[in-house]
């Protein structure tokens, strides 16, 4: 029996795997029909094969798909004992163009130091000079990643200070809720 540690990936890599529009069209495929093949998600979705094995891979690994051999083939299955699955299910069903909304929330944590960024403001709002000295980055990068964060709904700037937005949507808030484990 393995005794191996459940998976617990970052979240700026998980959020790499899910800034990607096929990806995207590929968990919601197996959303709509379980268990596919590899085989079965290329051709539906008129993708390689080798692009679809390595995109499921990455979704797996990142704990959004389960995984069921039977003799060669493989077949797919959302995880949605995964909080973050059954939140972007949730989205892909009660949003008008789903996979823009998370494509364009996901982004906003595709970078380590967005997530270090937030961290420090959900703990208190902050200058950007405080900031980029507490987090010891150049000041161009922190005004990309801030304006990165900005533009995606999650910080706020008032009279100088940054602070975090309380999201209201639910993928928002799950992001929001793991960027700060």
């Amino acid at each position: 029996m393995d005794n191996a540690a459940p998976l617990r990936p970052t979240l700026w890599r998980t959020c790499r795997v899910l800034a990607n529009r096929t990806r995207l069209e590929m968990f919601r495929l197996l959303l709509r029909q379980p268990g596919q093949t590899v085989t079965a998600v290329a051709r539906q979705l008129h993708q390689p094969l080798s692009l679809t094995s390595e995109y499921l891979r990455a979704l797996e690994a990142r704990g959004l798909l389960t995984v069921r051999r039977v003799g060669r083939r493989v077949a797919y299955r959302p995880n949605l004992t995964s909080r973050l699955a059954a939140t972007l299910r949730a989205t892909l069903r009660q949003e008008s163009q789903p996979l823009n909304t998370i494509f364009r929330l996901t982004t906003a944590f595709t970078h380590p130091r967005r997530v270090e960024i937030y961290q420090a403001l959900q703990r208190e709002p902050r200058t950007a000079e405080h900031l980029r000295a507490s987090i010891r980055i150049s000041s161009w990068a922190l005004r990309r990643h801030l304006k990165k964060l900005e533009a995606r709904g999650f910080v706020t700037q008032r009279n100088g200070m940054f602070a975090v937005i309380q999201r209201q949507d639910g993928l928002g808030r799950a992001l929001a809720r793991l960027a700060t484990l």
